[in-house]
């Protein structure tokens, strides 16, 4: 398994920007903490209501939106990650931890997971996306950046014109890991890319052909240069949803019904300058999402193909 899983003809040479990955949404919210308090992202009324303990129970329903963890998320092709992250509240120390409604695990921990697995597979390249900080002043950027750069080092890819990145660049410089932090502190680290070279704008609908119409206009209006592109086939559950489905959960409700409805609109994709590059998805281990999303880079290849051919 390799780079965005690319098929061999074209692995070395073709701009990781030109070819497609998949991602997963939330990817760190595999596992949240009951015991914790809820987090800073959540709002005012919500916290007062998690006094009571079913409550968080029940938010732990639309919390989690993988079942798979870092490791599992990386053997099953995720090469994309979706990270929000927070101080904990009332801590003395500057720890850091995943965060989607409730406290995940520590970001250190996910790191190392994380680096485990590249340094098992020197070949792999990844996209971990710090795109969400809350309760978070200068001093605990300052720690988290020092955790990256200690996790990773050399393996680190610093910022350059995103068509210079392919895997034979990657590969002769033993780079691994691109780091999208999107805070201005970026400005002082050569290997933290700005967020606006990651876009990923987002739908914000429960509405699954809304989603796929918003997909479509978005894909059109990708820049064709200098930027990576997410596509977030994702629904996302309003207030009233919740209500209706408090016991039943995002996954029950949202994610089961309409996942093989975006499935096919994924297998209608094309990569390439204003084709899909990175794909993100709530459990992506539903339905074959992994293996259609590579299978999509055989047309590259095909292209490939015909240009020599012609």
């Amino acid at each position: 398994m390799c780079l965005l899983t690319v098929p061999d003809g074209f692995r070395q040479g073709e701009p990781a920007v030109l070819v497609i990955a998949l991602g997963s949404h939330d990817s760190f919210s595999y596992w949240v903490d009951e015991k914790s308090p809820v987090g800073p992202d959540q709002a005012t009324a919500i916290k007062r209501l998690a006094k009571i303990s079913l409550v968080k129970k029940l938010m732990k329903k639309w919390s989690v939106t993988q079942n798979l963890t870092f490791k599992e998320q990386l053997e099953s092709g995720i090469r994309y990650f979706d990270l929000r992250v927070s101080s904990k509240p009332g801590e003395v120390e500057k720890e850091i931890y995943f965060i989607h409604g409730l406290f995940g695990i520590r970001v250190w921990d996910g790191l190392m997971e994380i680096n485990s697995f590249l340094l098992q597979h020197p070949g792999e390249v990844i996209f971990l996306d710090f795109n969400h900080f809350y309760a978070m002043d200068d001093s605990h950027h300052l720690y988290l950046i020092s955790k990256i750069l200690k996790a990773f080092g050399s393996k680190l890819c610093p910022v350059q014109p995103v068509e210079k990145v392919t895997l034979q660049y990657l590969w002769e410089l033993k780079q691994q890991v691109l780091i999208f932090y999107h805070y201005p502190l970026y400005q002082d680290y050569s290997f933290l890319w700005p967020g606006n070279k990651m876009p990923a704008p987002w739908a914000n609908t429960t509405n699954v052909h809304k989603l796929l119409q918003f997909l479509e206009t978005t894909l059109r209006e990708r820049s064709q240069y200098g930027t990576f592109h997410v596509s977030q086939a994702i629904l996302t559950p309003r207030v009233k949803t919740i209500a209706r489905h408090l016991i039943r959960g995002l996954k029950n409700t949202l994610v089961h019904r309409n996942l093989p409805m975006i499935l096919n609109w994924v297998k209608t994709q094309k990569p390439g300058v204003m084709g899909v590059n990175i794909i993100t998805s709530d459990f992506v281990e539903l339905v074959d999402f992994a293996a259609t999303v590579i299978a999509l880079n055989n047309l590259l290849l095909e292209g490939n193909r015909g240009v020599t051919k012609s």
